[in-house]
């Protein structure tokens, strides 16, 4: 393992030590000092907010991004909780599932199981509480430093899904996975490259969406459930939440199964609206006028 990314792995498991509420007190404070400096991450959440709060006032709207910058904050230093322990000592965490019996459902069935998690709340917590119920892959991009994604297999441990990558033999992997009644969860927000996409609602603006996920409802009968792990407030744990998809989702016409999966993905944010990753740019493309310019 190269020295810095030892350092990285030592610096994870030591400030996994301390105290949820500590370490979301700490990234609370780093979420405000990004508003202070006016970073880009505090820009592109100010323009998002815009979008998808149309109607708050001025005040409303700093109030609100106050509040989502100390949420993005949290869940980047709450992932040394996660991943710096043992993952059933992560697990402990849970104080509340809601919509289990629908996972169990899906799981009975034996038609294959596809868990659509948006970047929204601790979704790495999320992977452990669905790897405990059953084995899963997730769909996943690489990073760009090649020595970070043998860190991601350590620090995941014994509950690590199997990382499968996106592109053309990752993708079969799936098809196979969900023929056999696996489960399969990918991030319904990841915003396809140019040209692979589908241009659907997403709260009231056009953004570019996936089409990987509903071909793969549509062409494998399999049953799609939307989760999440909600953060609890004065670091008292995480509520998983799991919730059925919306009619049209594994419809062929990929207008209709798109609109459909930004639906859900709403659904989910609203249950926790300040924790969803506010910064991400959903609505630029290559061929429209980016919001964030």
């Amino acid at each position: 393992m190269r020295f810095d990314i030892l350092l990285l792995y030592l610096l994870l498991r030591l400030f996994g030590r301390l105290p949820l509420r500590v370490l979301h007190g700490i990234g609370a404070g780093i979420g405000r000092l990004s508003l202070w400096c006016r970073s880009g991450t505090a820009h592109n959440t100010a323009v998002n907010l815009r979008i998808a709060r149309p109607d708050l006032g001025e005040q409303a709207q700093a109030a609100l991004l106050r509040t989502v910058m100390d949420e993005s904050g949290k869940s980047a230093t709450e992932i040394a909780r996660i991943w710096g322990n043992d993952a059933e000592r992560a697990l402990d965490l849970v104080r509340e599932v809601r919509g289990e019996a629908l996972f169990d459902a899906a799981l009975a069935a034996g038609k294959g199981v596809i868990i659509a998690a948006p970047h929204l709340g601790c979704w790495e917590l999320l992977n452990y509480w669905l790897c405990r119920k059953t084995p899963m892959a997730i769909l996943y991009r690489p990073p760009r430093i090649a020595a970070v994604e043998g860190l991601l297999r350590k620090v995941r441990g014994a509950l690590a899904p199997e990382q499968v990558r996106a592109e053309g033999a990752g993708v079969r992997t799936l098809y196979k996975r969900l023929a056999a009644g696996g489960t399969v969860g990918i991030l319904p927000d990841q915003k396809p490259r140019a040209g692979e996409g589908e241009v659907a609602p997403f709260f009231g603006r056009d953004a570019l969406t996936m089409v990987l996920l509903p071909r793969l409802a549509a062409r494998t009968g399999a049953t799609v459930l939307f989760a999440l792990a909600e953060r609890l407030p004065r670091g008292e744990g995480y509520r998983i939440h799991v919730l059925p998809a919306p009619d049209g989702l594994a419809d062929t016409d990929v207008a209709v199964s798109c609109r459909a999966l930004n639906r859900g993905v709403e659904q989910c944010v609203e249950l926790a609206f300040a924790q969803y990753q506010w910064h991400y740019k959903r609505y630029s493309s290559d061929t429209w006028k980016s919001p964030y310019d």
